[in-house]
């Protein structure tokens, strides 16, 4: 029997709406009702998250930051923390503002933006249809290295960097891995997501990576949590939909990926359920749980 289930968020438990199905949500209560447990596994921070955890009725742990933190729920604590230093984030800033190149930083609770574009446009508009207090914490700041230099803050997850255009990305991506202490994910396909204006669907596309502190994944948390709860990882499934997921898909006992996956993942995977826009996940959960 699994004991433990890690879900990846975008692309894979959402659907390209950014919503959990009603017969998701039912499949994952009812899988946790059999004593497996459920828990989210996503880049997203601590807010944006612990709705979505609330939602699908999972109550013990999810990991934020693709594996920079470990949330306790029940207890309102972070368990396991690596955080990305306050100048290490500045030198990533300069070279991004040199480049004049979108990004994003996510703090512990809050992304922080010069503007509402690419993935923080998606999580604005996801946040229009959110009661308030269910909303991802989105702040705009008009100039960021100097916002962050005198800020108080210093638990950075993970910066994210965007472009529509594939040579202005690929040209950034290369001076990032000259940064010495960084994991620079290697994304290699566009996010395509969809948000809703009026009737109308507007795609939302770009070329992204993602920047942690060397040694930062999903399967690295997942290994600390479950040496706590005495789970072999044998007994755990990771189910995912991108390179940010690789590690747990090739470590877990059991790894799945949805069907439309980057390569990359989709190679190693021991199983290829249905779309995010399918209920990929919950027929997962049902075959294997």
């Amino acid at each position: 029997m699994y004991k433990l289930v890690a879900v990846d968020l975008d692309g894979t438990m959402l659907n390209s709406y950014g919503i959990v199905t009603e017969n998701t949500k039912k499949i994952i209560k009812k899988t946790i009702e059999k004593g497996t447990d459920v828990i989210i596994a996503s880049g997203r921070p601590i807010d944006s998250i612990q709705t979505i955890a609330k939602e699908i009725g999972s109550n013990n742990y999810f990991i934020a930051g693709n594996g920079a933190l470990i949330y306790d729920i029940k207890n309102d604590k972070v368990i396991y923390e690596k955080y990305m230093s306050k100048q290490k984030v500045l030198e990533i800033i300069k070279l991004c503002e040199e480049n004049s190149i979108a990004y994003n930083v996510y703090t512990e609770k809050t992304i922080l933006a010069t503007s509402l574009k690419y993935n923080v446009l998606y999580y604005h508009k996801e946040n229009l249809k959110k009661e308030e207090n269910k909303q991802t914490s989105i702040n705009i700041v008009k100039d960021m290295y100097d916002y962050i230099q005198n800020s108080e803050e210093e638990k950075f997850l993970k910066i994210s960097v965007c472009d529509d255009s594939k040579s202005i990305f690929n040209s950034i991506l290369r001076k990032l891995k000259n940064i010495e202490g960084i994991e620079v994910l290697e994304v290699s396909h566009m996010s395509r997501k969809i948000i809703k204006q009026g009737t109308e669907d507007i795609p939302i596309e770009y070329y992204y990576t993602e920047i942690s502190l060397k040694e930062v994944d999903k399967w690295n948390a997942i290994e600390y949590l479950i040496e706590k709860l005495s789970i072999k990882k044998e007994e755990v499934i990771a189910i995912g939909d991108n390179i940010n997921d690789k590690k747990m898909i090739e470590n877990a006992g059991l790894g799945v990926v949805m069907e439309g996956s980057t390569p990359v993942v989709a190679n190693i995977a021991d199983y290829i359920t249905a779309s995010n826009n399918e209920e990929g996940v919950a027929k997962a959960l049902e075959k294997f749980c």
